[in-house]
């Protein structure tokens, strides 16, 4: 099978873990059968620093004529720390957003074993969890207008926006995806308040009864960040809008001991994204101490989402499982134990993949 992916390093230690996704994306191909063709893209700061543009029409191009996108990370403090900046990192990472349909953002939470230890929680609260939050991702108060500042600067304003068509495009992937687990969703919205959250329940109510197997519950937001802490086992899929999805799923990210292991996808209408949630951490850059784990489950999700292919899924997760229980970890989960580079983290899974 032919595979043809974009790889966008992006900024900090994004072209660190990417390239040891990538380093494991060759070897599951080559395992496999399958061959694998790349193009690398500029986006982010270093697209600014190249282009001008933090989304160049050259990246967009690769990524429209690619099957699937490998993305690492953007940002960067000479941005982060200059309110006045007038083109920003992430004004690329909402345009790729919209310009390649990615209506739907998919982050699975799962506990492993060797790692229960490291989660802020009991440990008979985070064991066993395991769901997925799937955020609505090119609509609600990042993308509605107007928006901006009154002229004397004194009042700032966003407006957020969801159409009925919006709401069911997500949830029809929700409800699908709840049947292919444990047949339970959870919507999430803040209906007491907000007319946009009214619309939500509405519309996901009436879509129920095509969907009889699944058991469907409705969340406020605050209650729901709580029972992330109080009980995570009690979820199985969640779905909610775009504010509400990305401060939830990183609040659920943490749980699971470490930020470094969390892979998402992004999926669209020309093609899907597949990266780590963690940001561009420039602190670390250049200083291989980067945890690539996520960047390669994102590869997994990749294999597993963009074409199908279980099996080469199954392998990454499992050399990453075993890497864990091996002790062959970096420094954000090492502690007092010995802590391996980005770089001979990725080597060791390459290395299981090929001995397999």
């Amino acid at each position: 099978m032919n595979l043809n992916i974009a790889v966008i390093p992006g900024d900090g230690i994004g072209p660190e873990v990417t390239e040891q996704a990538l380093k494991v994306t060759k070897a599951i191909a080559s395992k496999f059968g399958h061959e694998l063709n790349y193009l690398n893209a500029l986006m982010g700061a270093c697209a600014i620093d190249a282009t001008g543009n933090p989304y160049p029409p050259e990246t967009h191009e690769i990524c429209m004529n690619s099957q699937a996108v490998l993305f690492g990370a953007i940002g960067d403090p000479k941005y982060d720390n200059d309110p006045s900046a007038k083109v920003r990192p992430e004004q690329g990472l909402l345009e790729m957003r919209q310009k390649l349909g990615l209506y739907a953002n998919i982050r699975p939470t799962i506990t492993f074993k060797p790692l229960i230890s490291k989660s802020p929680l009991k440990e008979e609260l985070v064991d066993g969890a395991d769901f997925v939050a799937i955020r609505e991702l090119t609509g609600g108060i990042y993308f509605g207008e107007p928006r901006g500042r009154s002229e004397n600067g004194e009042k700032a304003f966003d407006t957020c926006v969801y159409t009925r068509e919006e709401i069911h495009r997500i949830a029809k992937l929700a409800f699908e995806y709840a049947q292919r687990r444990r047949k339970k969703l959870t919507a999430v919205d803040k209906a007491n308040i907000l007319a946009t959250s009214r619309l939500w329940r509405e519309t996901i109510k009436a879509m129920a009864p095509d969907y009889p197997d699944v058991e469907l519950e409705f969340l406020f937001v605050d209650a729901a960040a709580m029972r992330i802490i109080q009980w995570p086992k009690g979820f199985d899929v969640i779905v909610t809008e775009n504010l509400f999805g990305d401060i939830l799923t990183d609040e659920a990210s943490v749980i699971t001991g470490s930020m470094g292991m969390s892979p998402s996808a992004s999926i669209g209408l020309h093609t899907s994204v597949f990266e780590p949630i963690h940001g561009s951490y420039p602190q670390a850059a250049g200083k291989n101490i980067a945890n690539p784990c996520a960047t390669i489950l994102s590869a997994a999700m990749m294999f597993e989402y963009a074409f199908k292919l279980q099996d080469e899924a199954a392998l990454i997760k499992e050399a990453v499982d075993q890497s864990l229980e091996n002790g062959i970890v970096t420094e954000d989960i090492a502690g007092k134990d010995k802590a391996y580079s980005t770089s001979e983290v990725g080597d060791w899974i390459v290395n299981y993949i090929q001995n397999k």
